[in-house]
């Protein structure tokens, strides 16, 4: 296995807002017009986009929503938790990794869900994509802030507060 360092260099990562390092892989040269969209979407946008993502062990990606559909796969490194919390305050935990070891090689997040995530305690690093239809537009993207998460899901106080900047 590689590390973390070796990834960021080959695949040429860069850090992400949201926490971790990213490098926008595909974006389709299909355009759907926003008259296709559902409401929200402020324009056009691409059919869909592709990321790399890395996260070493220590850091997390901070709770936020998109308004499209986000389909994980993992690549190489230790299992990712995803944690999400959806409109009504449910919670679910998925673990991103290797199929041979019990986790799920791929996870949909749901658009307009608050989902964040972090590599399992034993894992050094985790590399993974991130497929999303339609595709990313940094318009369509919101950093969970930490007192609306918590006034809005207070029965996930400690989830929330490890998982917010």
């Amino acid at each position: 296995m590689k590390s973390a360092a070796w990834w960021i260099d080959q695949l040429k990562l860069l850090p992400h807002p949201e926490g971790g390092y990213f490098r926008e892989v595909y974006r389709s040269d299909l355009r759907l017009p926003q008259q296709a969209l559902p409401i929200g979407f402020g324009g056009n946008r691409a059919a869909s986009t592709a990321i790399f993502y890395l996260l070493k062990q220590g850091d997390f990606s901070a709770f936020h929503r998109i308004k499209s559909d986000e389909v994980w796969h993992h690549y190489d490194g230790g299992a990712l938790e995803i944690v999400s919390i959806d409109a009504q305050g449910e919670l679910k935990n998925d673990i991103l990794g290797k199929a041979a070891v019990g986790s799920l090689p791929l996870v949909v997040i749901p658009a307009d869900t608050w989902f964040a995530a972090r590599p399992a305690a034993d894992a050094a690093f985790v590399l993974a994509g991130c497929a999303v239809a339609p595709g990313f537009d940094f318009e369509d993207f919101e950093m969970g802030s930490r007192n609306q998460l918590l006034s809005q899901f207070p029965q996930h106080v400690s989830l929330i507060n490890d998982l917010t900047r």
